[in-house]
């Protein structure tokens, strides 16, 4: 479990601060799948992010959940519910068992006054506003088929370590439709899976995906267009 003086919007502050932060402090245990706090819960508390690994997601009129951002310790949740005083936007739920600190709101105010605090505190509510702006963009903008190709550009690791259902709920999509577009990447020679390990084998195909937010309707189509070239003798 990670320390107070670990969590960069603590870190700078002087020593003898740690300890009252240490003091005040209330260490609450979970387990995987528990519920932290729900969207449009009300709280006192500053919630700070000790050991494991949470979700944050929002909840659409029809009960699905629109995953918002997955984190792991060390990190800080809810600065926004805090400063404006306002119900938690989002949900927030343990997908490991850990551990979440809570911090009085008046100990948070209390050190706003500390310039390193302050500037702590912009820089992770700027970083949450990234976030979002990243989310509204693959959500708004980005194809079905585009986001399993900016995911793999992203992160190859997480299609090794993850169930599918897990990776199509991080990007939003029903189990099915990420089933469909990994079976038409394999198809297309984009990836290849062997012994349940994903491979990328055409990346240049996958930033193409991304860029025109769609992938050809065709069979193996990169193995005709180098049998157009051959063809040509331009190969």
């Amino acid at each position: 479990m990670v320390k107070i003086q670990d969590i960069p919007m603590f870190s700078n502050l002087d020593k003898k601060f740690h300890k009252e932060l240490k003091e005040s402090l209330y260490l609450k245990k979970f387990t995987k799948n528990s519920i932290v706090f729900y969207e449009g819960d009300e709280s006192d508390y500053f919630y700070i992010l000790l050991d494991g690994s949470i979700k944050l997601y929002k909840t659409s009129p029809k009960g699905s959940q629109i995953q918002i951002k997955r984190m792991k310790a060390p990190n800080t949740i809810g600065e926004y519910a805090c400063f404006e005083k306002a119900p938690f936007p989002a949900t927030c739920e343990f997908i490991t068992d850990g551990v979440m600190g809570l911090l009085h709101f008046d100990k948070v105010y209390k050190y706003l006054d500390d310039k390193e605090f302050s500037l702590g505190l912009i820089k992770s509510l700027t970083s949450k506003v990234m976030m979002l702006s990243s989310l509204v963009h693959k959500e708004t903008i980005l194809s079905s088929e585009a986001k399993v190709a900016d995911l793999m550009i992203e992160n190859i690791s997480i299609f090794n370590r993850l169930k599918n259902n897990e990776i199509a709920g991080i990007l939003n999509l029903t189990p099915e439709t990420f089933s469909r577009i990994i079976t038409k990447f394999k198809k297309e020679s984009i990836i290849k899976i062997d012994k349940n390990r994903l491979q990328i084998l055409n990346l240049e195909a996958l930033y193409m995906i991304l860029e025109t937010n769609t992938v050809k309707e065709c069979t193996d189509c990169i193995a005709r267009f180098k049998a157009q070239l051959a063809q040509k003798g331009e190969l």
